[in-house]
């Protein structure tokens, strides 16, 4: 539930949809503006004015990128996905330098349809997908084609069925993929597909792809990995016959369909995981020994060389991890490494680990000194040396330069609220800090590591994508600078927001933003809108564009509210201790403070400590739901969206992570779950989930609904059929965020 999850995903496919069409129509923005006042030919846009419509109904605050970016092997070369091509661009030059592929010319009519390529090993092959289809947050499916680029050879893969997670082995000879929940390849010398399980059953068995919770809380799919020397794969096998199921009702027809998946919520039976390995020459399979206990996770694999395998095992309560070397040919293991924490092993990433070259051991990410971390181990398992410290987190890995020896890593050590890229040696010394541009760095690196990509953006300032030398640390060329958008914006009567900092009686410090009308009159009082998440290691609080999220609380300022966020205790960016100290009591210190900030704000001379209002999405409805209900009054009206009510209810990754069991710790259920708080509702409630929500389940609401019924509480409601997590899909998006404005022209 990061929040990351919540709208990130809706952007990307919007994006794709966007740009899919205009590729196909071969039309750029220009035509997408006239496009929409062509639909919707009832909005009128004002010229210094934000609205509801601006930002829903046309892509104003919706900023541009590069399409499907790929960095070549040759570091004088990049390549981007355009009409009918992949085109070739050199660094040095502005104009194309030449066509990778005729997507038409190989693949005819179905060209029009593609969305995304992956250069094969030595970009002698690219694979092609296209038609994809969402299955849940981060998996799909999607018609796929390998092609050889050196001649005339094109594969549709599996006869052309949609498949998933295709994946070039290294010698580049085959393409693994799944279908149907069961694991193949295709051997593009013998024009052969092999099918390597054959038990993969709908809510039962799963081969070389994740299931729901592993999706959704580990943040992968794609569960099988090529051995270097592309003659073993190692998958992970769900079992998933005994998780207990949920049925969701979809509507549309004269009976609504019902669609079951399997859902383990917290408590209940997980699916059993094993790890196989995969012989190609032999065509055999042999089973990883993962230990006496079944009820674990494997969290993360790598193959450490040609004939080891490596996984990361988590415990059920996930505050102990091990890293486990597997023998390809026998599938015996040893324990290599054990992190053990007194609270949760933080969120895993592919990031957490990186096997080097040559037997020169692993680097791995930890924060067992308090914050996140770089560390140096042999093949032995021992600590060479900490290679990063201080009072601030390694945020993520940008690259390693095994052959120089050097590492670049994102890192908050300027501030809490940005993310910059710096490089330091395998030894912990030559640090240095390459991004001098304010805000937060997404980076992509050459394959020789030569130059960067780097998109940044400030909390007023949308990306900007330009590529960086390594040696010289100079712009040598911008790709996209998003001057559309800026040139809206310089029409619209908005003000940046403007960070905070206080100490809440706790004499805890936490930060917060503030968007004030453009006209602000400091002699005047004005209402509050509070936006929250809040749910652990996430971040708000931060310099960083967001999108439609700004765009609407401007439209709110404009129409004399403050909108104000403060980042409660559990957050991420301030360090282990900050985050962990939820652990065990969900809600309980997130919504301390954010009745803190409330009463920060009222205190303000400018600021109708009378008119307070909060709203949030998943875990942010949640802790609106909780405001609500334990704020005695302080906030006037709240917008709850997607909520949970009960811990009980969501996940066992998740919801375990953080609050143990509800058979070890059923207080830590109950004390904070806003189900259980309705009788001391105070203020105007707007409760809004989508009932095809496969994430944070509609039962959430409905059960909300209930108990707000039984205490003869009042609320509002607005229920979207079908809709998932992100509520999003036609005109949803606006009429979902019209409802709220009107709800907080009302009671606010």
């Amino acid at each position: 539930m990061p929040k990351l999850k919540e709208l990130r995903r809706f952007f990307l496919i919007l994006r794709a949809k966007i740009i899919n069409l205009m590729r196909r129509l071969s039309i750029g923005l220009a035509f997408w503006f006239g496009f929409m006042s062509l639909s919707f030919a009832q909005i009128n846009l004002r010229d210094d004015k934000v609205t509801v419509e601006e930002v829903w109904m046309t892509p104003m605050f919706y900023p541009d990128f590069p399409n499907e970016f790929r960095w070549m092997l040759d570091d004088q070369y990049y390549s981007v996905l355009e009409k009918g091509e992949i085109a070739r661009y050199s660094i040095a030059d502005e104009k194309k330098d030449g066509t990778v592929l005729d997507l038409k010319a190989r693949l005819g009519k179905a060209a029009e349809g593609v969305e995304s390529y992956t250069f094969g090993p030595g970009e002698k092959t690219v694979l092609l997908t296209a038609e994809g289809e969402s299955i849940y947050r981060r998996s799909s499916r999607e018609k796929t084609w390998a092609v050889d680029l050196n001649s005339d050879a094109v594969w549709a893969l599996h006869e052309g069925k949609k498949i998933g997670n295709a994946t070039y082995s290294p010698d580049g000879k085959k393409v693994a993929y799944t279908y149907e929940n069961d694991l193949f390849y295709f051997d593009t010398e013998k024009n052969q597909t092999v099918r390597i399980t054959k038990d993969g059953k709908n809510n039962a068995i799963i081969n070389g792809s994740t299931d729901w919770v592993y999706e959704e809380e580990f943040a992968f799919v794609k569960a099988f990995w090529w051995s270097p020397d592309s003659r073993h794969i190692g998958y992970i096998r769900f079992d998933e016959s005994k998780v207990p199921e949920f049925t969701m009702s979809m509507y549309g027809q004269l009976y609504p369909d019902l669609y079951t998946f399997k859902y383990p919520k917290a408590g209940e039976v997980n699916a059993e995981v094993s790890v196989r390995i995969y012989n190609l020459s032999n065509q055999t399979t042999k089973m990883a020994d993962l230990g006496a206990e079944k009820d674990i996770y494997v969290a993360r694999m790598t193959w450490a060389s040609d004939s080891m395998l490596a996984a990361m095992r988590l415990n059920r309560l996930q505050n102990e991890l091990t890293v486990l070397m597997i023998d390809a040919a026998s599938g015996k293991t040893t324990t290599w490494l054990t992190e053990k924490s007194d609270t949760y092993i933080n969120e895993v990433s592919d990031d957490k680990w990186h096997f080097l070259k040559e037997g020169k051991g692993m680097l791995w990410m930890s924060e067992v000194d308090g914050y996140n971390h770089l560390y140096h181990y042999d093949m032995e398992g021992n600590q060479v040396r900490q290679i990063t410290e201080g009072d601030w987190a390694v945020s993520g890995l940008a690259s390693i330069d095994e052959e120089n020896e050097m590492i670049y890593y994102m890192s908050t050590e300027v501030s809490p609220l940005e993310r910059h890229l710096y490089a330091i040696n395998f030894k912990g010394k030559k640090k240095k800090r390459l991004t001098e541009e304010a805000g937060f760095h997404d980076i992509s690196f050459s394959s020789a590591n030569s130059y960067y990509e780097d998109t940044y953006s400030t909390e007023a300032t949308p990306p900007v994508s330009v590529l960086k030398s390594v040696k010289k640390g100079e712009v040598v060329k911008t790709l996209v600078d998003n001057a559309r958008l800026n040139k809206g914006l310089e029409r619209l009567n908005i003000a940046a927001p403007e960070f905070f900092t206080f100490t809440s009686t706790d004499d805890v410090s936490l930060n917060g933003w503030m968007i004030k009308p453009a006209d602000f009159d400091n002699s005047k009082q004005y209402p509050v809108l509070m936006f929250v998440y809040g749910g652990p290691g996430s971040q708000e609080v931060k310099r960083q564009w967001d999108g439609f999220n700004y765009g609407w609380h401007q439209s709110l300022a404009q129409q004399g509210y403050i909108v104000a966020c403060v980042d409660n205790r559990g957050t991420g960016g301030r360090g282990r201790d900050f985050r962990a100290i939820t652990y065990g009591d969900l809600g309980k210190y997130e919504t301390i403070d954010q009745i803190e900030a409330a009463k920060y704000l009222g205190g303000l001379d400018y600021v109708d400590k009378s008119r307070i209002g909060i709203w949030g999405w998943s875990y942010g409805g949640y802790m609106t739901a909780l405001c609500l209900t334990k704020g005695d009054g302080l906030f006037k009206a709240g917008i709850s969206v997607a909520p949970v009510t009960n811990w009980r209810f969501y996940d066992t990754i998740y919801t375990e992570r953080y609050l143990k069991t509800p058979q070890l710790n059923p207080e830590g259920y109950d004390k904070n779950s806003p189900i259980n708080f309705v009788n001391k509702l105070k203020g105007s409630l707007l409760l809004v989930h989508g009932t095809g929500d496969d994430n944070v389940h509609y039962q959430n609401s409905l059960e909300m609904v209930n108990a707000l019924v039984n205490a003869n509480k009042q609320f509002d409601m607005a229920f979207y059929p079908n809709k998932n997590h992100g509520i999003y899909g036609g005109y949803t998006r606006y009429h979902l965020f019209k409802k709220m404005t009107d709800f907080v022209l009302e009671n606010l």
